[in-house]
This record gives structure tokens, sequence and C-alpha cells, in this order.
């Protein structure tokens, strides 16, 4: 047997009023999801079909209307990073001794970088985890040109003219 409904008139009357103002979409529909259960005796399902849901989000979404109420702000968005080891102010911090070799011609070797991560985090870390903060931070690998810098074309062109057409053992 399914636990009875416990419905907050406080929470209704509020609901009522976000309702009849106008206001962001978000916060119509989760009034609406206090409202429906409340006011019509609706299920889950048959709220969540008139709101153009699923089943699972009725709930989110009167949690978000609770949550808004009583903080009186509105409930934080998703997204964002939610693992991050460092804040941004910090990964650039640690990459400036690797920006300043970068800018004088040095070669970066990713598994320096990563030794040097996993000692400041003090924990092991994973090559991905190297490559997804060097790319935040706008680094790029950067290809070898196609030719070498003391190739000479005009000897190459020579050698091209002169030399024999098959080669025999």
């Amino acid at each position: 047997m399914a636990r009875p409904r416990r419905i907050d008139e406080e929470l209704v009357r509020k609901a009522t009023e976000a309702v009849k103002s106008p206001g962001e979409v978000a916060e119509f529909r989760s009034a609406q999801a206090i409202l429906l259960p409340a006011v019509m005796g609706a299920t889950l399902e048959q709220t969540a079909t008139l709101l153009g849901v699923s089943r699972a989000s009725v709930p989110r979404l009167q949690a978000r209307f609770r949550q808004s109420m009583r903080a009186g702000k509105p409930p934080p968005q998703w997204g964002g990073r939610r693992r991050s080891l460092m804040t941004l102010d910090e990964e650039r911090r640690f990459l400036e001794p690797w920006a300043e070799q970068a800018k004088a011609g040095g070669i970066l070797v990713v598994s320096a970088i990563r030794a040097a991560l996993a000692q400041h985090l003090g924990k092991p870390v994973k090559p991905s985890v190297v490559y997804r903060l060097l790319e935040r931070h706008g680094w790029r690998k950067v290809a070898p040109d196609t030719h070498h810098p003391k190739s000479d074309p005009k000897a190459q062109e020579e050698w091209k003219k002169n030399s024999r057409k098959h080669w025999r053992p």
C-alpha cells in the first residue's frame, strides 16, 4: 500500500500565486507539478502526462519548487565542473612554470606534467586528466613542419636530376 500524500497548504498557496503571476516557464511548470496532485488529486503519471515530462521528473519539479520557496532564490542549475580537482585559478598557477618553458621554445612532455600534477594533488591521475587540463587552458599539440629546417632545396633538386633512374644491386 502506498503511503498517503501529505499536502502542505502553505505550499499550495504559494504555488497558486506562482501560477497566477507571470514568470519563468520552469517556475510555472514546477508550480503546476505541486497543484495538479494537490487540487485535482492527479497521480504522478497523470501529472507527468499533463506537464509533458517523465514520471521521474514530477518529484524533481516539486522539490525544485519547495527549495525555491524556502530559500527565496532560484535553485542551482545543472552543469559545471562537479568533480574538479583544482579551481581554474589553481590550474593556471600550476601550469605557469610549463608556460614559461613553452614560450622559450622548449618541448613539453605530458608524462612530466602528469607526475607533477600527481605529486601536487597527492594521488595518481590518468593521462586523460592532464590532456583535458591542457585543453581547458587553450594548450594544443603543435605538429612539426613537413620539412627539416636545415634542408637545402637546391641540393635536393640537383640530386633528383642527377640520380640514377633505376637502382641495381
